[in-house]
């Protein structure tokens, strides 16, 4: 069994989606990942510090938009940019989406919101937020 660390960490997300394959494949898509066998009514999209993302269907239901932001490597932000080009996704500096196509150097990084589709506002950033 892992070391467990003193401090609670966060393991998974249940992510509501219309078509949790599409949102799923999505979000590996983008960030260069692979999407994992399902687990249950889940199909997780494993991130490297090990938290997961479920996507859990709703089909007939409204989802309720989230922000979800992914710290990434630098050497593979121009490539995920380049991805959501790629697929005609439309990214913005800013998490209202008024400046389409750009990116911002927020706290010596860069980065970028983007609508997965289902709309979650989902973030790229190569630096995490300095807090207090």
């Amino acid at each position: 069994m892992p070391a467990q660390s003193a401090l609670p960490q966060l393991n998974h997300l249940a992510v509501h989606a219309h078509d949790r394959q599409l949102s799923a494949e999505f979000l590996a898509a983008i960030l260069g990942l692979s999407v994992g066998a399902p687990f249950g009514p889940f199909l997780p999209v494993d991130l490297g510090n090990g938290v997961t993302f479920d996507f859990y269907e709703m089909r007939d239901e409204p989802i309720q938009s989230q922000h979800y932001a992914f710290l990434v490597a630098e050497d593979q932000f121009d490539a995920m940019i380049a991805r959501l080009e790629a697929v005609g996704v439309t990214y913005y500096a800013d998490p209202r989406h008024s400046q389409p196509g750009r990116t911002n150097s927020l706290f010596g990084g860069r980065g970028a919101y983007f609508l997965d589709p289902d709309g979650h506002n989902l973030e790229i950033m190569t630096t995490p937020y300095a807090r207090p």
